[in-house]
Order: C-alpha cells, then structure tokens, then sequence
C-alpha cells in the first residue's frame, strides 16, 4: 500500500534506532509511520517529519514540531469507498494543514489518541 501513497506503522524500536541521531537526550519514539521514502515519528517531545527529497532519495529534510504548535488536527475515518483513513494538523503560522493518509490496516484512533495526548499538555 506504500506505493499508492498511504502511510504503515513501523515498529518504534527500529524507528528508535534508525532515526537516534535526531532525539534529544531520552526522547522516545511514541509511534512512527512510513509514507513511501518519507517517515513521521510521534515522540514523547514533538512531531518530527523526515521529507526524502529528489530522485535517489539522498537529500533529506527534517521538520521537528513541537507539539504545543498544533493548532487543531482531524482525522478522517476510512469508508466503504475510500479505503484510507487521512490525518491532518494544522501548525501554527502555516495556512495549510499537514495531510497524511493511512491504510484501512493503521489504527486512526490510535493515532488521534496520542496526538490529544500530546497537544493537549
């Protein structure tokens, strides 16, 4: 499902570990998704995106949100037609949401649960 663009979980210990030289001291990975070459990892600190850019993949960008950023964030269920449940977040200063889509197999109320955990401290 990654190659029609929907994002899957990826275990937290290998997201932990790939990913270590961009955590602060004890920060811990909640949650994390793949969206083909591009990553989103829910930390107990902040929402960090890893944006693989070009043909090769090699050139990389890091967003890192802080959670008290989010100004508000909805989730779109999946249908009986539309099979991928979407997420979006809206970031401080940004007009445009933040849009990802789920396969039907990613659990949307997992995901809505840990970001009212988080943006709501």
């Amino acid at each position: 499902m990654a190659l029609f663009g929907n994002a899957h979980r990826v275990d937290n210990a290998e997201a932990q570990k790939e990913f270590a030289r961009l955590f602060g001291a004890g920060e811990q990975v909640q949650a994390a998704y793949r969206l083909v070459r591009d990553t989103f990892l829910f930390t107990d600190r902040r929402l960090l995106l890893v944006d693989k850019q070009g043909i090769t993949g090699k050139k990389t960008e890091y967003h890192s949100i802080p959670y008290r950023s989010i100004t508000h964030f909805a989730v779109e269920t999946a249908g009986s037609f539309d099979l991928d449940a979407e997420l979006k977040i809206w970031v401080s200063g940004a007009a445009m949401p933040i849009s990802k889509n789920f396969t039907k197999d990613v659990d949307i109320y997992e995901v809505q649960a840990l970001l009212t955990e988080y943006v709501a401290r």
